[in-house]
C-alpha cells in the first residue's frame, strides 16, 4: 500500500493511529515494536488515554510515520492542533516548585516568593519550571539517541533497555504542571547546580552541574 496522502483536517493523533492501523491491518503491538515503546504506551495513545506527544517529538512521530506510511507532517500536526484545544496549564505542584527555589540564591528566594504571590505569579511559575525543565529535557533527548550507552545504564540499574526507555520518553513528556517531584530528583536535580532569575527582564542564568574538574558551564536564557 502506498504512502496515505497528507491529510487536510487534523484528528486527534489516537484517532489516526487508529484509522491507519486498521488500514494497513496492523497491530499496536507491531507499531510499538517499530517505534521502541512498550505495547502500553501505544495502546494508551491509540484508545486517547494518553495524551499526544508534543509536536516536536521526532523521536516518536517520524518512526510512526514510516511504520504507518503516513505524510512525515501529518502525526506532528495533529499533535500541534490537539495540543491547542488542551485545556490551560496549571501551576507546578507546591513541592516542585519548593524543590525548584532550593536551587536559587536565598535573595533570589525572597524577592521571588514576594514575586509569586502577585496576579502573574502562576505565569512566572510555570515559565521558571519550564526552563528548567527544558534543560533536563535536552540531556534526556542525548541520553535516548546513545543506544548502546542506554543498554549499559539499564544493565547497571538492573532494568530492561526497554524499561528505562520508557522513563526516559515519560520524562520528555512532563510539563510544569504535570512533572513529579521524583521527576525532578531524577532528572532536574542531577543536571542543574544553581539558577538565578533577573526578575525585570525574566533572564534565567542557569549553572550545570559537572563531573568534570573545568570550571562549570553557564547558559543564559530569556524568559
Amino acid at each position: 500500500m502506498a504512502t496515505a496522502a497528507p491529510i487536510k483536517n487534523p484528528v486527534p493523533v489516537g484517532q489516526l493511529l487508529r484509522r491507519r492501523l486498521r488500514e494497513l491491518n496492523r497491530t499496536p503491538r507491531e507499531l510499538a515494536a517499530a517505534v521502541k515503546v512498550s505495547e502500553g504506551f501505544i495502546a494508551d495513545l491509540v484508545a486517547g488515554r494518553r495524551r499526544a506527544p508534543a509536536p516536536g517529538r521526532s523521536d516518536l512521530y517520524t518512526p510512526m510515520a514510516k511504520f504507518l506510511r503516513l505524510h512525515r507532517n501529518d502525526l506532528p500536526t495533529c499533535a500541534r492542533a490537539e495540543h491547542a484545544t488542551a485545556p490551560a496549564a496549571r501551576r507546578p505542584t507546591p513541592e516542585v516548585r519548593r524543590l525548584a527555589l532550593e536551587l536559587c540564591g536565598p535573595g533570589t528566594v525572597r524577592a521571588l516568593t514576594r514575586r509569586l504571590a502577585r496576579r502573574d505569579g502562576p505565569e512566572l511559575e510555570g515559565l521558571i519550571v519550564q526552563r528548567l525543565l527544558g534543560v533536563a529535557q535536552g540531556f534526556v533527548i542525548r541520553q535516548l539517541e546513545d543506544e548502546a550507552g542506554l543498554s549499559v545504564a539499564a544493565a547497571r540499574e538492573g532494568r530492561s533497555y526497554l524499561e528505562l526507555r520508557m522513563r526516559l520518553l515519560e520524562f520528555l513528556d512532563a510539563t510544569p504542571d504535570s512533572i513529579t517531584a521524583r521527576d525532578y530528583e531524577d532528572f532536574v536535580r542531577p543536571r542543574i547546580a544553581t539558577w538565578e532569575l533577573d526578575l525585570e527582564t525574566r533572564a534565567m542564568r542557569i549553572v550545570l552541574r559537572s563531573r568534570e574538574v573545568a570550571p562549570r558551564r553557564r547558559r543564559a536564557f530569556g524568559l
